[in-house]
Order: structure tokens, then C-alpha cells, then sequence
């Protein structure tokens, strides 16, 4: 074994607790968004003492990337913060009626594809609207961006005992991840602007209102079934 095979495994046998890379992430947001708030001052000022049209518009330029930059910051401290959870009542036709309506909205050009099928009783839920509504967007963004083709995923909420079960059918050929820890490996799967954080952050809602995430690869239909299941309130149940 060489020197430099050495030292690389003994980096690959360190481990660190989740919570303190949650606390190392936040304050390296927090200290970048500092400096970038700085930079932004200072473009301002610039921006004052500038006369020539063209330096005015870089200027501009300029200030729109820090801008982005600070956003990008601060979505990625949401994402790490442990979900609050503060739940209310709510009726499961108004909760997928709002869901599907949110999808719309944010997947304006893909919502289209979905085929939804509900099979639900008059019931509700206990649950934070706002932060489920955040999960399960979550779980379908994730299906748009490694959508193959023109597939049309389905999405099925029903009602199962005492449990809300949603459901998201993704039609895939080939599929060769593991599903075991769906949503519990942040950070095993990075590339430009994605940090594996989303179906973690949605896990870590789902789970603290009582329900869970949960994925599988059905080989013989050839789809990936992501399954949310949630407790219905208990004077509907």
C-alpha cells in the first residue's frame, strides 16, 4: 500500500455526527452570506460612483450574482435546519387538492405528465400544511429531474386503515440504486447545485408528524414506487 492509499483511507475512516456537519454547514452559510453582504455593499457604492453606461450595467451584473449566490446560501441553511413542526387539522380532499395545485404551480411545464388517482374516505390529518406540502413537492421534484423521456408518473393517494398513503409512480426501464435508506444518505449523491439534502429534509418532515418515507424498485412493472404514509386523525380514524 502506498503513502498516498494510506492517508486516504484513514480520511475515509473518519466520522463525524450528522448534527455536527448541520452545525458546520450553518455557520459556513452564515459567514459567506456575511462576506457576500459585504461585497454587495460595496457594488452598491460603485454603482454610485459609476457614470459610464456599460461599467453600470456589469455593475448590475454583479450585484444579481451576489444576490444568487446568498440565495443559493440561504436555501441551503433551510434544507439542514431540523424541521419545527406545528400541526394542525387538516381535511384530506383539501390537503390533495392544494398539493395538486401546488404542483401546478411549481411544475407549471411538467404537472401536465401526472396522472392522479385518489381513493380516499372523508378524513383528516394532523399535520403542518406548509412543511408537508414542502416534502412531498420535494418527492415530486426529485421524479422530474431524473424523469426518462417522456414518462408519465402516477401519483395515488388512498386511504389504508388508519393511515393516508401517497403514493408516486415513476416508470423506469433501469433502476440500480439501493432503496433501503431512501431519504437517510444527505450528501452521498452531489453535482452542480444539488447536495442530496432534499429527500432527507422531506424524510425528517414526514417523520416528525408521525409518518414516513419510504422508496421501492418494482422490477416487474418496471417502476419506482416512492411511498408516503401518514396517520389519520384519530376521532377520523
Amino acid at each position: 500500500m502506498t503513502p498516498q492509499s494510506e492517508s486516504t483511507g484513514a480520511q475515509d475512516d473518519i466520522k463525524v455526527a450528522w448534527l455536527d456537519v448541520v452545525r458546520f454547514l450553518r455557520q459556513l452559510s452564515h459567514d459567506l452570506r456575511n462576506q457576500l453582504n459585504a461585497v454587495e455593499l460595496q457594488s452598491a457604492f460603485l454603482a454610485e460612483l459609476a457614470t459610464d453606461a456599460e461599467m453600470k450595467e456589469e455593475i448590475t451584473r454583479l450585484r444579481k450574482m451576489v444576490s444568487q449566490c446568498g440565495s443559493a446560501l440561504q436555501k441551503l441553511s433551510g434544507r439542514i435546519n431540523p424541521p419545527a413542526c406545528t400541526p394542525t387539522s387538516y381535511g384530506v380532499n383539501d390537503l390533495l387538492e392544494d398539493l395538486r395545485s401546488k404542483v401546478q404551480v411549481d411544475f407549471a411545464k411538467e404537472a401536465a405528465a401526472i396522472h392522479w388517482e385518489t381513493q380516499v374516505s372523508a378524513s383528516s390529518v394532523e399535520v403542518d400544511p406548509q412543511q408537508l406540502q414542502e416534502a412531498v413537492l420535494e418527492v415530486v421534484r426529485n421524479a422530474f429531474e431524473h424523469r426518462h423521456g417522456d414518462a408519465s408518473p402516477r401519483f395515488i393517494a388512498r386511504t389504508e386503515g388508519d393511515n393516508l398513503v401517497l403514493s408516486l409512480y415513476e416508470p423506469k426501464a433501469e433502476f440500480t440504486l439501493p432503496t433501503e435508506n431512501w431519504g437517510r444518505e444527505p450528501l452521498r449523491h452531489v453535482n452542480r447545485g444539488h447536495y442530496g439534502l432534499g429527500l432527507n429534509r422531506a424524510r425528517a418532515i414526514i417523520e416528525g408528524q408521525g409518518g414516513n418515507l419510504r422508496a421501492r424498485y418494482d422490477s416487474n412493472d418496471s417502476q419506482l414506487v416512492t411511498t408516503i404514509t401518514l396517520p389519520l386523525s384519530a376521532k377520523a380514524a
